[in-house]
């Protein structure tokens, strides 16, 4: 038999093999909408004034694991300033948006810092100054802002998160973003 009759079946499941995945691979790329992302990027906006290198510790000092309830209980609520400066008369209003590392995914609150003999069972809970919860990776309600010193209170606790709390060290990081409107 003619080798090149030999290749033939081979190379017709190799063509045919390809066109199914071809065809599959599309069915992948279908567009289902479109998103538009808007903003502005702005030549002047107020002096954060929260410490050395834009770095501030709340301290939410030491509770004792019985002041805590059950789940959802909360505990060493902690209030703290964020305070805006020099703000330009361009500048009437701004959101804070808090992000950092959610506890087992759950956006509202942060996890504590991992480490060898760190508290579990609990995480950090971010509040305005009306006590609503302000979730991770969503903006503050607007703040109202001046040319001189604007204070933006805010609170920190504690909240079990498990059924169970065990002692120890319970630290979180936060990292904070301006939006000017």
């Amino acid at each position: 038999m003619n080798e090149s009759l030999k290749l033939l079946p081979r190379q017709f499941i190799a063509t045919t093999t390809a066109s199914v995945v071809l065809l599959f691979s599309t069915s992948v790329l279908a567009i289902d909408g479109t998103v538009n992302f808007t903003g502005e990027i702005v030549d002047t906006a107020c002096t954060v004034d929260i410490g050395s290198s834009n770095t501030m510790t709340v301290n939410l000092g030491k509770v004792a694991k019985s002041s805590f309830t059950g789940v959802g209980s909360v505990a060493a609520t902690t209030k703290f300033m964020m305070i805006l400066k020099s703000c330009p008369s361009s500048v009437t209003n701004a959101t804070v948006k808090f992000d950092g590392n959610a506890f087992n995914g759950d956006n509202r609150v942060l996890a504590l810092n991992s480490g060898t003999g760190v508290a579990t069972g609990v995480a950090v809970q971010l509040s305005d100054h009306n006590q609503l919860v302000l979730p991770l990776f969503s903006a503050s309600s607007n703040i109202s802002l001046s040319e001189g010193v604007n204070n933006i209170p805010f609170l920190a606790r504690y909240i079990q998160m498990a059924s169970t709390v065990t002692a120890g060290p319970a630290n979180a990081v936060a990292q904070f973003t301006l939006n000017y409107n």
